[in-house]
């Protein structure tokens, strides 16, 4: 027990670690993912980490988040999950209730994100280095590279969030049908187990009924995340436009520069991007003093992740009998292959509002090179890009 708690301990530092390192969204963090969890501590296979990682696009919620609490829930179960989320969540969600705050404080509608201005660039050089080391290690076969391919070029240009999970069900149907070159092992009868997604439907309805009974704002405000993070497919980018769609142009919470302060600042914050749930949260009740900020803040967060901690819990009790069969585990090939081009079309995708200056372009190669072929930490990188915004 003592060596368990130990591990688990250490296990949790990773996570830390991770949590004010981690820059680039769902796709970078992977590269860093493998690196740390499997590389250096072997918690899980490599293999194991990249099916988890297809699994989690699948479902809707943030795809990183999903992905570090099954390891956790893998690792020491449910209470280690829990303690997984909330340290890997807790320093985004401090800084972008904290930037909300100033914000509001001193009402710099005018602040200057100019120091930030290679933080995007820098962004994409992460992403593209996370769709090479994911390419590298998943698309082996003809098959595999055509559907990596078709996937970047239909998510390229179909932006809708439910596209995402169509292109990896078809991508997997289709190396299904070569289920015979798997080898065959013994089945197990797969077991579902309803609780977190009885959990997951109680605590969406719960919310909605007492919202609209009480009225209070923060369960309003929790319902609002939850019922987004219930229906997002794809990661941060793909939240943003339901964010602004309901707390801009609905409700009016926020103002469009307000909001894009907000999505700029979360571009220079390692961890989830759905912190920036927090800053919008935090916003949406300042009239309610700093406290209610912080408070917002911390629920907005809640709301947002939840759903798909739930979902993924549900799903990962009976993965590993279900992907004893064959047809299952040949699916993985097309859907790995398909995340793959997923994250090649975000690279693409997200430099495209970036100035085309060979200053940026120059920007997203050097942070690509210095990722794949030196030992340059991560948050040095990322200080480095800050300091020279200062500079320049």
């Amino acid at each position: 027990m003592a060596i368990k708690r130990i591990r688990y301990y250490i296990f949790l530092r990773d996570v830390l670690l991770l949590s004010v390192s981690a820059f680039g969204g769902p796709q970078a963090h992977i590269a860093m993912f493998i690196k740390i969890l499997v590389e250096r501590r072997r918690y899980i296979t490599e293999e194991e980490l990249i099916e988890l990682n297809a699994l989690c696009q699948i479902l809707p919620g943030p795809t990183s988040t999903q992905t570090v609490t099954a390891i956790g829930f893998r690792l020491g179960g449910a209470g280690l999950a829990y303690l997984t989320l909330l340290v890997w969540m807790l320093p985004a969600v401090s800084i972008m209730t904290t930037a909300a705050i100033l914000v509001n404080t001193y009402q710099t509608k005018n602040f200057s994100l100019e120091f930030t201005k290679f933080i995007q660039p820098m962004a994409v050089g992460f992403i593209s280095y996370g769709a090479f080391t994911i390419a590298s290690k998943v698309v082996n076969t003809r098959t595999a590279g055509l559907l990596m391919v078709l996937s970047a070029i239909v998510t390229y240009f179909i932006s809708k969030p439910a596209a995402l999970p169509i292109v990896l069900v078809i991508a997997g149907a289709t190396t299904a049908f070569n289920y015979k070159k798997q080898e065959i092992e013994e089945k197990e009868k797969v077991k579902i187990k309803w609780g977190n997604f009885t959990l997951w439907g109680l605590v969406l309805v719960a919310a909605a009924l007492i919202g609209a009974i009480t009225q209070d704002r923060f369960i309003l405000l929790f319902e609002n995340f939850y019922r987004n993070g219930s229906l997002i497919f794809g990661g941060g980018q793909v939240l943003i436009p339901f964010l602004n769609t309901e707390f801009v142009e609905f409700k009016g919470y926020l103002s469009s520069e307000e909001f894009l302060s907000g999505l700029a600042m979360v571009q220079a914050v390692p961890g989830p991007v759905f912190s920036v749930s927090s800053f919008v949260g935090a916003l949406s009740v300042r009239d309610l003093g700093v406290g209610g900020q912080i408070l917002a803040g911390f629920i907005s967060a809640c709301g947002i992740f939840l759903p798909g901690t739930f979902l993924i819990f549900f799903v990962i009790r009976f993965w590993d009998s279900l992907k004893r069969y064959r047809v299952v585990r040949a699916s993985l090939e097309g859907i790995t292959a398909a995340s793959s081009g997923m994250v090649a079309a975000a690279a693409f995708i997200l430099f495209q509002p970036i100035e085309n200056s060979v200053m940026n372009v120059s920007v997203v190669i050097g942070t690509f090179v210095l990722l794949a072929f030196t030992k340059v930490p991560s948050p040095l990188i990322i200080l480095a890009g800050l300091l020279a915004g200062f500079l320049l």
